[in-house]
């Protein structure tokens, strides 16, 4: 965890771009990001000449910052890296608009001292200075996203950390995220590894294991890990830089994030492009855009929506529901024996809809979907109160298609350890260890009882409901009998009560008169 010191000096620097004219949360991270990214250049690539060097220029005269601030940018966008990497394709409309030299002098100072700090903390706490790096920068997306600052909601880190868990990647296969935003589903799943590949590990404030060092991996899985592992896609450009950075600043050397809209035909071309690229690990909360225009959608996306034509064989648009396609383009982007953790609105598990049926139909058929975890409504608190679910699925090896023999799983969350209002405070209780115990151990106990917050449902079952995966359609309703006071009782109470007003009201009478 960042000390006070850190986190306040964070906020001075958010308040300064904000004062200078940078009141556009995503614009003021953007460039928040490419200043840390300039001063940890020399660290990245340690052969950079000295003219590109924080270390050398950072002391500069303002006036003259802003012009080599401009060169050092340059350099970055254009010859740090190869022309076809994913960093130079993002950084390609990027630019730097901080030009006021005050403003770049008070910036480079308040960063100097955050770093001051964090080789405090590095030393003080016997943490990695890499961790405590990852965490600057997710404070600061956090900033983002308060206050309504930023039209986007992120996904809580703890509901991220709780998936990853579930989910168990390894270094066996790629990783993606197909909206991955700033990329904390990536950046989890890169320090759940770590962890599991580590000889000291601690324990977070939400109850989780927090590995520190990755020793047990070897130099070739760590250059897997660094450089051919990750994969994320994003519609909006700046949130591909933001993301970029990200998963830079926590130890990821080459973080393949690309700028495509998954659903379209250009993930097609991607695919093509890169020899029909599938994944091992999918980690997702796709963004809940409701109705889509279907003409702007890859036509090898057609079980969910039937693709219609009109007579002359040109293609009718009709309206279509993104959370379905996003689960549509996982099962599709899975390699065979893949395995997927998705959160998705609750319409996706209860509605009545054909389309609604059909993917859900769809992930017991073509894939087996594992478990069902119901979130509690709260979660997204202040960005949004929609109730939603987390959908984990493994998609099958063979092409056949038929109902799944396992039972699916499924647990109700009453808690994710956090108040479910608006200001979302630590509560004591730990509930997400608790989940991720009963998962990995859902095999070795019964869950017949369906009383319990965690049961097994057999495919059958869904089927005569619809295929409907609402955790409260299945669970047991528990009566609890209240012990009510009789009606006599209640009303001698109420005689006494109304004697007791009628001798305060004399009281009253005989002070006043």
């Amino acid at each position: 965890m960042l000390t006070s010191k850190i986190r306040t000096k964070v906020h001075s620097l958010w308040t300064l771009l904000w004062s200078g004219g940078h009141s556009n949360p995503i614009t003021a991270i953007e460039q928040i990001s490419y200043l840390l990214f300039m001063k940890r250049l020399e660290v990245f690539k340690p052969d950079v000449i000295d003219e590109y060097k924080w270390s050398v220029y950072h002391k500069r005269d303002s006036k003259k910052l802003v012009s080599h601030l401009d060169l050092v940018f340059f350099y970055i966008k254009n010859d740090l890296t190869e022309e076809e990497s994913p960093f130079f394709k993002a950084m390609r409309q990027a630019n730097f608009s901080i030009k006021k030299p005050t403003l770049i002098e008070e910036s480079i100072e308040i960063i100097d001292e955050i770093y001051i700090e964090i080789e405090k903390q590095e030393k003080e706490d016997e943490q990695y200075f890499q961790d405590i790096q990852g965490d600057l920068y997710e404070h600061l997306l956090k900033q983002t996203s308060e206050g309504g600052k930023n039209g986007q909601f992120r996904t809580p880190r703890h509901i991220i950390q709780m998936m990853v868990e579930m989910l168990d990647p390894d270094i066996d296969g790629k990783i993606s995220d197909l909206a991955c935003g700033s990329g904390g589903f990536l950046v989890a799943a890169h320090q759940y590894i770590i962890t599991k590949y580590s000889k000291k590990t601690t324990i977070d404030i939400n109850g989780l294991s927090k590995g520190l060092d990755g020793q047990k991996l070897n130099e070739k899985n760590k250059s897997i890990l660094k450089n051919n592992t990750f994969y994320g896609f994003d519609i909006d450009q700046t949130m591909v830089r933001i993301g970029m950075m990200n998963l830079m600043m926590h130890g990821i050397d080459s973080p393949k994030i690309i700028h495509l809209d998954t659903l379209s035909p250009e993930y097609e071309n991607f695919e093509t492009e890169n020899n029909t690229l599938k994944y091992k690990y999918i980690l997702a909360n796709p963004p809940f855009t409701g109705k889509i225009n279907s003409k702007t959608i890859s036509e090898n996306l057609d079980r969910v929506y039937h693709p219609k034509n009109d007579k002359k064989g040109n293609r009718i648009s009709q309206p279509v529901q993104s959370e379905l396609l996003f689960l549509e383009r996982i099962i599709y982007m899975l390699e065979e024996g893949g395995r997927a953790a998705v959160i998705v609105p609750e319409g996706v598990v209860f509605n009545g809809g054909k389309a609604y049926k059909e993917t859900r139909k769809m992930l017991m058929n073509c894939c087996d979907l594992q478990g069902v975890i119901s979130l509690p409504e709260g979660v997204f608190q202040p960005y949004t109160g929609v109730k939603t679910s987390i959908l984990f699925f493994e998609k099958r090896k063979s092409n056949t298609e038929s109902p799944q023999e396992m039972d699916i799983w499924f647990y109700g969350m009453n808690s994710d350890g956090y108040s479910l209002d608006a200001n979302r405070n630590k509560l004591k209780i730990n509930p997400l260890p608790i989940v991720i115990e009963e998962w990995e151990s859902r095999n070795k106990k019964n869950q017949k009882n369906k009383k319990l917050q965690h049961f097994a449902i057999p495919y059958n079952e869904i089927e005569d409901n619809g295929f409907e995966l609402n955790f409260n359609l299945y669970q047991d309703f528990i009566y609890k009998p209240e012990n009510y006071r009789t009606p006599n009782i209640i009303l001698k109470q109420l005689r006494e009560l109304e004697s007791e007003i009628f001798r305060g009201l004399e009281e009253l009478s005989d002070d006043n008169f």
